[in-house]
């Protein structure tokens, strides 16, 4: 799967960093969902600037065992159809997050 942005974590949970594929260069955040009042309800919210774009689902794999959040993204510049992505540690770099895009069909 091909990262398409990579994000850091804050002491307070949040992510922050860039959405990039060829068309788009975004600064995104990835925030706590701090009114969360059910597990229906998402995890986090997407941002970029004061637009909210997406939301996110934490999730455990059972194959490696490891965590990670399962990302919605939904924007125009997007089209008609979501934009669904994992966020998981960037490989050999315990400091980064990876943005993989995770394809439909």
């Amino acid at each position: 799967m091909p990262a398409i942005g990579y994000v850091t974590k804050d002491d307070n949970g949040t992510f922050t960093g860039q959405l990039k594929t060829l068309s788009i260069r975004a600064e995104i955040t990835i925030q706590p969902n701090t009114r969360k009042a059910s597990d229906a309800q998402p995890d986090y919210r997407v941002v970029s600037g004061d637009v909210e774009i997406g939301a996110g689902w934490n999730r455990h794999s059972e194959t490696s065992g490891r965590d990670y959040v399962s990302l919605s993204l939904s924007a125009p510049e997007f089209g008609p159809r979501r934009l669904y992505a994992n966020l998981g540690r960037a490989a050999g770099d315990d400091d980064r997050f990876a943005i993989l895009w995770n394809p439909a069909d």
